[in-house]
């Protein structure tokens, strides 16, 4: 089975008739003036003429004098628009990798030709929709990182490092591989079948209210949100805090990754996030009304998965 691959690197991804973004200022706050002026910087490109200059200067806006370590992907396939920063770079996965081993699941059922069954369908309502971590170790051992390997060489997510000992919080993911994953989610391809992508994208859809932050923020009305967050932390970069969204219906289909660590509380990794969702989803909707703007929930729940102290 082939994969129908995201090119690693987004400036070869689009013809060279993209204008190019105009680089951004560095990231203010984020530690010593040397360090800020070599930070990366978000870098876009896209086919709408002066998009990608104001996007990559909006994001950068978003994460002034913001002090945790950011990496953020973003595709939108109306305006043939990427926007990258870090993208490549590894993060503790906390909750967000749930879509992943939704991902794995059904992909192995198609393998199998079946379909789930009446127990693999309640594990998964509860592990994408509350976002339940007894119900993704139950399915994380059924698959074991043998299988959950298998879906994502298939996948092409070639950066993304199962958690060991049985620790799928403590996945590597990347930014890229998480866009990755949104579009094969989001769009036909080899991978997962039609049936898989409505059934991952239905329960997305359904997360409950005070796990809807993150991406969602600011995402205009009549939009259809899909999303999947997680937050934990550890002695060594603190707090790492993430969210995933797909965004569809009314003529929208756009996918953003925000993946943060080094946040001093899991306060501070939300609005990080929430910030540059906010300043992605204003730039791909200019004239949405502002009392049409999702607000999400100003007290949000996720929950802490299980890891070995460090």
């Amino acid at each position: 089975m082939t994969s129908d691959r995201i090119p690693r690197h987004p400036r070869t991804a689009v013809c060279a008739a993209l204008t190019a973004a105009v680089v951004a200022a560095p990231v203010a706050g984020a530690g010593p003036a040397s360090a800020a002026a070599t930070a990366p910087r978000p870098v876009c490109v896209s086919h709408q003429s002066g998009l990608a200059g104001k996007m990559s200067k909006d994001i950068a806006g978003a994460l002034r004098g913001r002090s945790g370590t950011v990496a953020i992907s973003l595709r939108d396939h109306t305006t043939h628009t990427r926007c990258t920063l870090r993208a490549n770079q590894r993060f503790d996965s906390a909750s967000v990798v749930k879509v992943t081993v939704l991902g794995t699941l059904l992909w192995d059922a198609q393998r199998h030709h079946r379909g789930l069954t009446k127990r693999e369908k309640t594990l998964t309502k509860a592990m994408i929709t509350k976002s339940d971590n007894a119900s993704t170790s139950k399915l994380w051992k059924q698959l074991e990182p043998s299988g959950v390997k298998a879906f994502l060489r298939t996948a092409g997510m070639d950066a993304t490092v199962p958690g060991k000992d049985g620790y799928w919080g403590l996945t590597r993911i990347t930014a890229n591989d998480q866009e990755r994953l949104l579009d094969l989610i989001t769009h036909p391809n080899t991978v997962l079948s039609d049936g898989s992508r409505t059934y991952i994208l239905s329960l997305m859809g359904k997360v409950i209210r005070e796990q809807r932050w993150g991406t969602p923020a600011g995402a205009p009305g009549g939009t259809k949100i899909h999303v999947k967050n997680g937050w934990l932390e550890r002695s060594s970069h603190g707090w790492r805090v993430h969210s995933i969204g797909a965004f569809t219906g009314g003529g929208h289909d756009y996918t953003l990754t925000v993946l943060t660590q080094d946040d001093r509380t899991m306060e501070a990794g939300v609005a990080t996030i929430e910030a540059v969702a906010r300043a992605v989803h204003r730039d791909l909707n200019p004239t949405a009304r502002a009392d049409t703007l999702y607000a999400p929930t100003d007290r949000p729940e996720e929950a802490l998965p299980t890891v070995p102290k460090d």
